[in-house]
């Protein structure tokens, strides 16, 4: 097939609605880590929670996010992605608006009845109830709106489209501490998504199932989760691996609180986050490439391990320029492991529970969240605050992670469940 042949097929190959959700799927990421990079700062600084709470409630932000796309699929199976989208887009707008008005005037009656940090935690959940629906309608129409001869193409876009927002989203942040209010990047972000909910209100079109396609029920869906919790050595590595996802998530919820307090107050911690995306965006291909040889746990426990050992060099050397070099090493190690980890959790799934097993490859990223809030409240607070040595918050992250590391080495050699088919075969 030639070149020109090859690009007529990939430009007629999408309908519509695939261009629309993926890019409605770069401004709910925009929105997303615009927030999630200055959440516990402004917890901390601007609502004057001590630095214990906002840590752990930027956790609990994360945390739901994750927990919950494990029932969102289904749900938007049943009442179809146009409908899921448009009402996730609207619980987005009103729950990042809430957000950034946790200490507005108006609020002050609720604040009166409900105390502040229980209301916070409240709010911070709402988020997640949109990104749940968000996540499985976007590759859901993908999936659907994708000739057979593309579709592979239509995912890499996809990804592409979620780390242009992750990178974005960052960069908005970063532009805020100069231009605006902290609360004020909260409202921008729920401009976006309000702009999304209105592009698909005008513009998308429910996508054609494919014939004899059909939702499962909310009671399979419940056997299918009682099974997956049932495959114990499943429920292991997933315990085992969200030790990765603590360590990992320390560049939100604690690496922008720390570079203020202890490195350079009037850093722009939003720019310095935007490294791990850039990297991915640039560095995907090339290091897929190169690690495509290696086997598929195997390249789990390297990510693990050379993300962990990037914090390393803020333990060394406490500066923006190593803080930059930290990130740098842990994107090389999330591009190492990430598409390798979903490649590994995809061959263990019987037929007919992939779509369960996958959900449930989302877990440790919402425990990493909820835990890694925890363990960063407790480090900046005790080696921050107590003791006045903040390094040791990166050597013991860097621990962390390389405890995981080999758990994941003794796992591999000791528990790992076979694939499905060879459990099958067996």
């Amino acid at each position: 097939m030639s070149v020109a042949q090859r690009f007529r097929e990939i430009r007629e190959g999408f309908e519509t609605p695939f261009w629309v959700a993926n890019v409605t799927e770069i401004f709910e990421r925009l929105s997303y880590y615009a927030v999630f990079a200055m959440l516990v700062r402004y917890l901390n600084e601007a609502l004057q929670f001590p630095i214990e709470t906002a840590a752990q409630l930027g956790g609990w932000f994360g945390t739901g996010v994750w927990i919950m796309a494990l029932f969102g699929g289904a749900l938007a199976d049943r009442i179809g992605f146009r409908r899921a989208l448009s009402l996730a887009y609207f619980i987005l707008t009103i729950a990042y608006f809430l957000v950034g008005s946790i200490a507005a005037p108006w609020l002050a009656p609720v604040r009166n009845v409900v105390p502040l940090g229980l209301l916070a935690g409240m709010i911070l959940f709402l988020p997640a109830l949109g990104v749940a629906l968000v996540k499985p309608s976007v590759v859901g129409t993908v999936a659907r709106a994708s000739k057979p001869s593309v579709r592979s193409i239509g995912y890499s876009i996809y990804y592409t489209m979620v780390n242009i927002g992750s990178t974005l989203g960052p960069l908005l942040a970063g532009w805020g501490q100069d231009h605006l209010r902290p609360e004020s990047i909260f409202r921008v972000a729920a401009g976006s998504v309000f702009l999304m909910f209105m592009a698909v209100l005008i513009f998308f079109r429910e996508p054609r199932a494919s014939e004899g396609e059909k939702a499962p029920s909310f009671g399979v869906v419940g056997r299918n989760f009682l099974t997956v919790l049932g495959n114990a050595r499943f429920v292991l590595f997933l315990l085992i691996f969200s030790g990765y996802w603590i360590v990992f998530w320390q560049q939100y919820l604690t690496l922008p609180s720390y570079i203020v307090k202890y490195v350079d107050a009037k850093a722009k911690t939003g720019y310095i986050l935007a490294t791990d995306p850039i990297i991915v965006i640039a560095f995907t291909v090339a290091i897929s490439a190169a690690t495509r040889k290696i086997e598929a746990f195997r390249a789990v426990i390297l990510g693990t391990l050379i993300t962990a050992l990037g914090w390393v060099f803020l333990a060394a050397h406490s500066s923006v320029l190593m803080a930059v070099a930290a990130l740098v090493f842990v994107a090389l190690g999330e591009i190492i492991q990430s598409p390798r980890y979903y490649e590994y959790i995809s061959r263990l799934a019987p037929p007919g529970q992939q779509g369960t097993y996958m959900g449930f490859a989302f877990l440790p990223i919402g425990i990493g969240s909820l835990v890694g809030g925890w363990f960063s409240g407790k480090l900046l607070h005790e080696f921050g605050e107590v003791r006045q040595q903040p390094e040791m918050v990166w050597w013991i992250s860097t621990g962390l992670g390389v405890l995981t590391a080999l758990l994941l080495f003794i796992y591999h050699r000791v528990a790992q469940p076979p694939p499905a088919a060879e459990a099958k075969a067996a």
